[in-house]
């Protein structure tokens, strides 16, 4: 039997020891993990995730009466147990709640913050920025963690049960334990070099110093009293003893004897936890072929960048347009979204954004102006100038240098809530790298972040990244796009994606195949994605190329480099009857898993249908 240990009290040491065992599964049965559904159609509630417990976390708080903010927040906490290297309690993310009663979108911005300590050269020696991936793994990445915050406050403001309710299945799942599926194991193995140098680590995530075996079950009794101590106390535990050992943690790294590794110390303080406040935000709206579109605002990227671009698309109709012509229109408008969202999106606690001259219609028209339907803009484009003519559309052209490369990491997690009554949650989530900053904080049993990589480490010599620089109490642009559409003024779809910078394409491509291209919701998340961020390439998943489309839009002037895989798409529709469609992926990432409340049979829409209108 391979084990992990953990700090523990004397008395509960032994047992603890024991409960942190990753337990093979028994001799002559297949090592399988829970069920797995794709799509689910039904009435009185649904959630989808990456992860079947999550799912399952939050389905319970619906079969019990919770609402969907409930329900959110009870995946989400599971998802910490089981997609520990993707998002969690030391992480941050942004959360978009629909409310049924007030028929209006609320946002809460609970990204991460850079500490008080932090300057704009914090990540530079010798002038240079210091190497990326010395950058991720150390203290100094690590920001104040928003997640304990955006738990505590959703729950608080627009939950039906109490914390302590809502945290009981990640409880029992972390007690419990998960099976292993064969995502977690490769996961663990990519990142087993650097978790041998942490001690917590290792002692969690490689018991008996290898990646725990597909199919053995990984319990986490340290998460368990963690996340105990935070349903009782909500997010001020990070003023006690747990705040104090994350700070102790990222300050001075506890890297094992022997290890070469060089691990920044990092520059969190006690207050920087204590001042942490979570914001809510007025979400980013957009009109789209008649549809409300609402997302994040800045601090993320994600709602401003996929706006922009669908305001760009929706200059030209999409029935006088071919599907390939549709999906060139949508890769040039992504393009020129990304030239703007380098230059001009930051904290607008410390940067003027520009937010509404960028989801002005206006501004669309003279950005849609420089897209020629048979030929390619070469990359990367400059942005726009919003001050010219206050977007009025005189100025076709560009008129500014172009940003630089998106370091962005790929990991994080999202997940769709809906209600019987209506209420609809789109909630994306991460820890930043896939494992964050490799560091476990000892005896809590959670990965700390790496969300500071996400700034920018210093202008480049075109001018670009200003806006995005570091500084005190700022928080680091992300690419996270929780979205939220209603068609007549009620919900229609929820979606979100990881993917860190692809996150952004992955959203606005499901939309467009969904809304203009006819397909439905399952098979545009099914759909090999592309993804074009301002790069002379587009990325293409394998089951892109040798189809039609890649032979036409490869005569127009596109070049597609291959990549595995983009994106991991949660989502819900609202169908007719009161039904709801809840979607996970079907392959990427292992797959998701949808569920509803009350299941009821489908059927395909027929011909035709499968557009907004």
């Amino acid at each position: 039997m391979k084990r992990t240990t953990c700090r523990v009290g004397a008395a509960a040491g032994l047992l603890a020891l024991i409960a942190a065992a990753a337990v093979p599964a028994r001799a002559g049965e297949a090592p399988e993990g829970p069920d797995r559904d794709s799509v689910a159609v039904g009435r009185g509630g649904a959630v989808a995730t990456v992860d079947p417990d999550a799912t399952e976390a939050g389905m319970r708080v619906l079969r019990s009466g919770g609402n969907a903010v409930d329900a959110a927040v009870a995946a989400a906490a599971a998802l910490g147990v089981t997609e520990p290297y993707s998002s969690g309690f030391g992480g941050g993310g942004y959360f978009v709640y629909y409310s049924a009663a007030e028929g209006r979108v609320h946002t809460l911005d609970g990204r991460e913050t850079a500490p008080a300590a932090m300057r704009e050269d914090s990540f530079l020696e010798d002038g240079e920025p210091i190497p990326f991936e010395e950058a991720v793994t150390s203290g100094l990445s690590v920001g104040a963690p928003g997640t304990p915050a955006t738990w505590e406050r959703a729950v608080e403001q627009w939950g039906s049960r109490p914390l302590q309710y809502v945290m009981r299945p990640a409880i029992r799942l972390a007690e419990r334990g998960f099976t292993v599926d064969a995502t977690f194991n490769e996961q663990t193995a990519a990142n087993a070099e650097r978790f041998a140098d942490f001690p917590a680590t290792a002692e969690l995530f490689l018991p008996g110093g290898a990646p725990p075996e597909v199919g053995t079950v990984l319990r986490n009794p340290d998460l368990a009293d963690t996340y105990r101590d935070f349903a009782r106390h909500g997010a001020s535990v990070l003023e006690g003893e747990i705040g104090a050992d994350v700070v102790e943690t990222a300050t001075a790294p506890p890297v094992a004897p022997g290890a070469d590794r060089q691990v920044r110390p990092g520059l969190l303080s006690a207050g920087d936890l204590a001042d942490y406040e979570v914001v809510e935000r007025d979400p980013t709206h957009v009109d789209y072929r008649g549809l409300d579109v609402y997302g994040m605002a800045p601090s993320s990227s994600g709602g401003s960048t996929v706006g922009e671009a669908l305001n760009i698309i929706d200059t030209r109709d999409p029935a006088e347009l071919a599907p390939e012509e549709i999906q060139h229109l949508t890769l040039e408008a992504s393009k020129l979204a990304y030239a703007d969202r380098n230059a001009y999106i930051g904290d607008p606690a410390h940067v003027d954004v520009p937010l509404e001259t960028l989801l002005s219609e206006d501004y669309a028209r003279q950005r849609a102006c420089l897209v020629e339907p048979d030929s390619v803009l070469a990359a990367p484009v400059a942005p726009g100038d919003p001050g010219a003519g206050n977007g009025d559309g005189d100025a076709c052209a560009p008129s500014s240098a172009p940003a630089g490369p998106e370091p962005e990491g790929p990991s994080t997690t999202h997940l769709v809530t809906a209600d019987r009554w209506g209420n609809v949650v789109s909630y994306t989530l991460t820890i930043e790298q896939t494992g964050g900053s490799g560091i476990t904080v000892p005896g809590r049993g959670f990965l700390l972040n790496n969300e500071l990589t996400d700034f920018d480490f210093r202008v480049s010599e075109t001018g670009a990244g200003a806006a995005n620089l570091p500084a005190p109490g700022k928080r680091p642009r992300s690419s996270m796009a929780p979205t939220i559409v209603l068609r007549d003024g009620e919900p229609w779809l929820a979606l979100g994606s990881p993917g860190g910078a692809t996150i952004i394409t992955t959203v606005l491509h499901v939309l467009v195949d969904r809304v203009d291209r006819g397909m439905t919701l399952p098979e545009a998340v099914a759909a090999p994605r592309l993804s074009q961020r301002n790069a002379e390439q587009t990325q293409a998943e394998p089951g892109f190329f040798d189809t039609p489309e890649e032979k036409a839009l490869s005569e127009l002037g596109h070049v597609f480099a291959e990549t595995p895989e983009i994106g991991a798409v949660s989502a819900l529709e609202f169908l007719d009857r009161g039904r709801i469609q809840a979607v996970a992926e079907p392959r990427r990432r292992g797959g998701g898993h949808a569920a509803v409340l009350r299941e009821r049979g489908w059927e395909p829409p027929g011909p035709g249908s499968g557009a907004a209108r």
